[in-house]
């Protein structure tokens, strides 16, 4: 019952999350799309306009350059999208990761850190990591688009690097989600509502709002567009032990920063009307089709091989019985776990060659398995491991 119920909790809240996260995502994306799409209006106070059709109708949208003379009967806010996305995701960061610590948060190969130590490290490092984002903003760099980027772009990969040396693999990756998402809604929150709030108090007081408000909430709403494929990146990695499982996972993350960035710049000068500017995919596609062959490469993979002992299918199968099997099995042991995850299970010596290809991403290269090395699975045999698979995975 209590697994069962766990189950759910998880399930539920992940589903919220998603759904937040589009609301916003999608507000998000249609927002910076329309202020890239404006054309100029000859109207006085007026920076722009577009004309937009959809579901069968039609629309036309003005942009104020500062705001419009007189305050709307009805004003329609876009703020609870990025609150919900946030609270449902650090709730699932708490759920997964504070109260699975041992299990997700914590590996001690990486470092030996109790529970409150690393949910402590997990919360400074979300406060600070807004703390000094937002300082960079307000300092004389967040004059300059691009240094900022680019100290931005060095910041996150440091972040990245960081976490890899304080949490699991899989943890890490999601610190960095997290740690942009708090980014994101801490732009929302602390400065673009705020300032549109200024303003708002300024029309309604018959005064004339300081178009500095406007100016700082578009550019942290443009962070956020620059961030949001990271972030999408960083939140489904748990699922491809491939990227965090790897020795430089750090690096992967850097590459898929550029990648998403440059992405994103394609779509945002497009819609500016300045041309499809193709070369910016091109990039993209290469350092993606780099980072293919960069998580195929095995910097372990000589050691390994030195440390592998009897590599048959008896000494594979002892093996996998001591450390696999307690959750991939028809009826799991674990604590927690009622049925075999993904459907593997590896009972049998057909069994274990079926999902040789899964054990030898997931237990040997990237050693993500099992989850914070529960069962204390040892290099010597992984590397048994590894020595059948690369034999072909033979059963006799």
């Amino acid at each position: 019952m209590s697994e069962l119920f766990w189950e759910w909790v998880n399930l539920t809240i992940r589903w919220m999350h998603l759904i937040f996260g589009i609301a916003w995502i999608g507000s998000s994306f249609f927002f910076v799309w329309l202020d890239n799409s404006l054309r100029p209006n000859r109207k006085a106070g007026v920076l722009g306009e577009t004309w937009m059709v959809h579901g069968g109708g039609f629309y036309f949208v003005e942009k104020y350059a500062v705001a419009p003379p007189n305050m709307p009967a009805e004003l329609h806010w876009f703020k609870y999208e990025s609150y919900a996305t946030f609270l449902s995701g650090f709730l699932l960061l708490a759920v997964l990761y504070y109260l699975g610590a041992d299990l997700y948060l914590i590996d001690e190969r990486v470092a030996k850190l109790t529970q409150a130590e690393a949910i402590g490290f997990s919360i400074v490092s979300l406060v600070l990591g807004w703390l000094v984002y937002d300082l960079l903003c307000k300092s004389p760099f967040g004059k300059n688009d691009a240094v900022l980027a680019i100290i931005g772009f060095v910041l996150l990969v440091l972040a990245a690097y960081g976490y890899g040396k304080l949490f699991s693999g899989r943890a890490a990756y999601i610190h960095v989600g997290a740690l942009i998402g708090a980014i994101m809604t801490a732009n929302v929150f602390h400065i673009i509502i705020p300032n549109q709030k200024l303003t708002v108090a300024a029309l309604m007081a018959g005064q004339a709002p300081d178009p500095v408000w406007g100016k700082e909430a578009k550019q942290r709403s443009l962070h956020n567009n620059y961030l949001t494929l990271p972030v999408l990146f960083a939140m489904i990695s748990n699922h491809y032990p491939v990227t965090y499982g790897h020795p430089y996972a750090w690096v992967i993350l850097a590459g898929v920063f550029i990648v998403g960035g440059l992405v994103r710049h394609f779509f945002n000068l497009k819609n500016q009307g300045r041309g499809a500017r193709y070369e910016y995919l091109v990039v993209a596609f290469l350092v993606t089709t780099a980072l293919f062959f960069f998580t195929k490469w095995d910097p372990h993979k000589a050691a390994r091989d030195a440390l592998a002992g009897d590599a048959s299918i008896e000494s594979v199968q002892k093996i996998v019985a001591a450390r696999c099997t307690s959750c991939h099995a028809a009826k799991p042991t674990f604590d927690g776990i009622t049925e075999a995850p993904k459907g593997v299970m590896l009972e049998t010596p057909q069994q274990i060659r079926r999902f040789a290809a899964q054990i030898n991403q997931q237990a040997v290269r990237a050693e993500a398995m099992p989850p914070g090395n529960v069962t204390e699975i040892t290099p010597e045999e992984r590397a048994t491991l590894g020595a059948w698979i690369d034999g072909g995975a033979k059963l006799q």
